[in-house]
Order: structure tokens, then C-alpha cells, then sequence
């Protein structure tokens, strides 16, 4: 079983210089590319971070809408984002709710790019009043629907998207995320390739902002640590493709002694090939990322496939009794991931309220940063809560840990372990941990 481990022995990386252990754009062509795309941080935005100014004051109950994966590509990750979100909203009303009133909790899937899941689900929660939606996980998604929240004036708040896309997005200030930009986990997979000793590498990756941002980052990354451009191979590929036999013998023949594969279930399609031709997890060092790395990947190919492939994915010290209370919420989950980012974008958006005085989705937006950092530390709704009603500045620490918001309304730290799949497929022990911090 998988779950959220604890942290040890974190390492923290500065965004700007990265010097990595062992080593001296969308893009949907089939042939494979060693140019690399370049990081979007927070600093780069310039004065182009729109920030929400509060709108009408309202004391209506604050409705809480979820976008998240019931079916789908992403559908694995959906059950501890619903648990995460569910919780704090039960956390919320425990403590008296948002202008003691309790917090209304609107259940909605986002479904992926394939289907219109995601706006119906949209159109139906901003219609029933919804002034915070929860998601979507996958940053395909989410730029899907992104536009229509934001002039609805509402906040989307996503617990799961990683993409740097989203850090200069026009969203008029409306647009939150708990999850940290893949311009911090590209480092840190970056860092477990060179650990590995892989000094020719190739990356595949779905052709999504996800996929196509993740990758060119750790090219970049991969480049900064030394490794010459020539000895970096790139394939983007189309993740609704029925087969990836050409993108897998494109691999091959660059005889990579490390692989990288950044995308979804599809990933255990590409893994299955990989094994056939014999570059596979246990002829090659092969690294997983967030999107793929979970026991859901493991049930899916066949028995031993994935044997001592690694891959970064954020985990946060959540801790057994967090767990032990997802698991009260929903007996059936076996893995954890982002539940405690759909956790805190919960919390974080009925302390914003509280803030403000009122339940406008403007005015709460308004307030999202600033709950996060500069003030008066703070690790629960309840406690939190009190702080701001004697007027208190407050800085929300939460399930997740330290937050600290930038002006693009993310994280500016990211914490990532580093999982492995045992012998059975089964997602083991971290075998590092890494801390990545942001400097803007």
C-alpha cells in the first residue's frame, strides 16, 4: 500500500542554480528533440500577476464545488482528493463553519480531455451558487474550464496542477493551487536521474501542458548539471495513441542508460513495451513522475514489470493520523496523493473568507495569499479561526506544511520523496527526500 511518508533528510535546492550530484512549449512531433523549453517562475511574470480585488460583500453559505477525477485518466488520484476535500469541509463546520454558517460541499467529476465532463460539471456548480470549485487535478482540464470560473467570478483552487503554465495565466487573480509547479519537481527528478548515474537520457512524455512543461524543464535541469544537449533525447507523444511501439523503438535506438516516462495510465502501456524490446525497469534505469507513479500503475502490467523503477512524486508530512482519518472518510483508499493539498485548499478558502467577511468568490480571492504567510503561524481551521476573529494576522501552515504563496497564488516550496516499486509492483519506501524552494 501506498502512502504519504514522512520526510527525511530534505535537501533544498535554490530554483536559480542547481548543482546536481554525479554529472560533470507543446511539441507533438513523433521524432524525438533535444532543445530545451524554458522555466516559468513567478519572477518572470513581472507586473503581469493579476490579482482579484474584492467584490460585493456576501453572507451567504459558502459553497464548496469539487472538480475532480471520478473517471477518467486521472480517475486513480480521485479518491483521496474527494477524502481531502470532504474532511476539511467536515473540519470546517466542526469549528462552526465560514460566518457561522455552515460549509456546503458540492460534488462534481471532472472526467479528462477526452470528454465535456468538466465544463457540465462547471456549468452546474456555478449555477447552484458555488463560489470556491476544487480542481480539476490534471492541467489539461483545468484549461479548459479556467476562463469560465474566473469571469464567473469564482475561485478555482487545484490541488493537483503542476503545471508552470498556470504561473503568468491571465486569470484575473482567481485561479489557486496548492500543488507546486513542475518548475520545482523537474529539479528534483532531475536530481534522481544524476543520483542514478544516467548520463545519456531520454524522456518521453505526453503531449499536454503536464507533460510537454515537466519535461522541458528537466531537460534544462539536465542541461545546467552538465549533461551535453546531444546525450538528452525528447519525445513527446499522444497520450490517446493505441500504440507508443514507435515512440519505445525511437528509445531504444538511442540507447539511453536512463529513461524517463512523464504521463498518466497510459504510462503502463509505454512500461509493458519497454519491457518487451528489453529497456524496461529491469534492464535500464527508469524514473516515473507524479502522474504515474501510484500502486494504481503497479495493478495494471504484468507481474514484477516495474521492479526498481523510481520516480518523484510531492509528498508532505501528513502523518499516520491524517491517514487514519481519510481512511474513516473513505475505508477503500489505498493511495494518498494531494489529499492533503485538497485538504488545505479547503481550509485556506474558509480562512480567506473569514478574513474578507463575506463569501463573495472575489473577495475570497482577495485574501487567499496573505492566509498563507506573514503572519501569526496557525496549523488548523479551528485555530486559525480564533486568531482571525481577534484580529489577527494569520499564516496558515497546513496539512501540507509551510505554503508561503507567491503573487501567482502557489506554493513557493515544494517537498517531493522519491518512490520505488518493489519486486511485486508495490510502491515501497522512499529511498530519498528532497526539498526544493522557490526564490521568488
Amino acid at each position: 500500500m501506498a502512502h504519504r511518508y514522512l520526510l527525511r533528510g530534505t535537501v533544498a535546492l535554490a530554483v536559480t542554480a542547481l548543482a546536481l550530484a554525479g554529472c560533470s512549449s507543446d511539441d507533438d512531433s513523433d521524432e524525438a528533440s533535444s532543445s530545451s523549453g524554458s522555466s516559468t517562475t513567478a519572477a518572470d511574470c513581472g507586473d503581469n500577476v493579476p490579482q482579484a480585488q474584492p467584490g460585493p460583500v456576501s453572507t451567504a453559505p459558502l459553497k464548496i464545488g469539487t472538480l475532480l477525477p471520478a473517471t477518467g485518466s486521472l480517475a486513480f488520484l480521485g479518491p483521496p482528493m474527494f477524502a481531502g476535500t470532504k474532511l476539511a469541509v467536515e473540519d470546517v463546520n466542526a469549528a462552526g463553519g465560514v460566518l457561522d454558517k455552515p460549509v456546503e460541499e458540492v460534488d462534481g467529476d471532472s472526467g479528462d480531455t477526452t470528454t465535456d465532463t468538466a465544463n457540465s460539471t462547471v456549468d452546474r456548480e456555478l449555477a447552484a451558487g458555488t463560489q470556491v470549485i476544487v480542481g480539476a487535478a490534471s492541467s489539461s482540464v483545468s484549461l479548459k474550464v479556467i476562463d469560465k470560473i474566473a469571469s464567473a467570478g469564482a475561485v478555482q483552487f487545484s490541488p493537483a496542477n503542476t503545471s508552470d503554465e498556470f504561473t503568468c495565466y491571465a486569470d484575473q487573480g482567481m485561479y489557486f493551487r496548492t500543488a507546486p509547479a513542475d518548475t520545482l519537481q523537474a529539479q528534483a527528478l532531475a536530481q534522481v536521474i544524476a543520483e542514478g548515474g544516467a548520463q545519456r537520457v531520454s524522456i518521453l512524455a505526453l503531449n499536454d501542458p503536464y507533460g510537454t512543461g515537466l519535461a522541458d524543464n528537466t531537460v534544462a535541469d539536465l542541461e545546467a548539471a552538465g549533461i551535453p544537449s546531444d546525450q538528452i533525447q525528447k519525445i513527446i507523444y499522444d497520450p490517446n495513441a493505441q500504440s507508443f511501439n514507435a515512440e519505445v523503438d525511437q528509445v531504444k535506438n538511442f540507447n539511453p542508460d536512463g529513461i524517463a516516462v512523464i504521463g498518466f495510465e497510459e504510462s503502463a502501456k509505454i512500461l509493458t513495451r519497454m519491457n518487451e524490446v528489453g529497456i524496461g525497469p529491469k534492464d535500464k534505469l527508469v524514473f516515473g513522475v507524479d502522474g504515474n507513479m501510484g500502486n494504481a500503475l503497479g495493478e495494471a502490467v504484468g507481474p514484477g514489470i516495474l521492479q526498481g523503477m523510481k520516480g518523484t512524486t510531492p509528498l508532505t508530512k501528513v502523518g499516520p493520523d491524517f491517514e487514519a482519518r481519510l481512511k474513516a472518510v473513505d475505508p477503500g483508499l489505498i493511495d494518498f496523493n494531494y489529499a492533503g493539498e485538497s485538504y488545505d485548499a479547503v481550509v485556506i478558502s474558509a480562512l480567506a473568507a473569514e478574513v474578507v467577511k463575506s463569501t463573495n468568490g472575489k473577495s475570497i480571492a482577495s485574501a487567499i495569499n496573505e492566509v498563507t504567510k506573514d503572519g501569526t503561524k496557525c496549523t488548523t481551521y479551528e485555530e486559525c479561526l480564533a486568531l482571525v476573529k481577534a484580529g489577527t494576522d494569520i499564516d496558515y501552515d497546513g496539512v501540507t506544511g509551510e505554503l508561503n504563496f507567491v503573487a501567482a497564488g502557489e506554493p513557493s516550496i515544494g517537498s517531493y520523496g522519491v518512490l520505488e516499486f518493489d519486486a511485486d509492483n508495490k510502491l515501497i519506501t522512499p529511498t530519498a527526500d528532497y526539498k526544493v524552494v522557490s526564490d521568488n
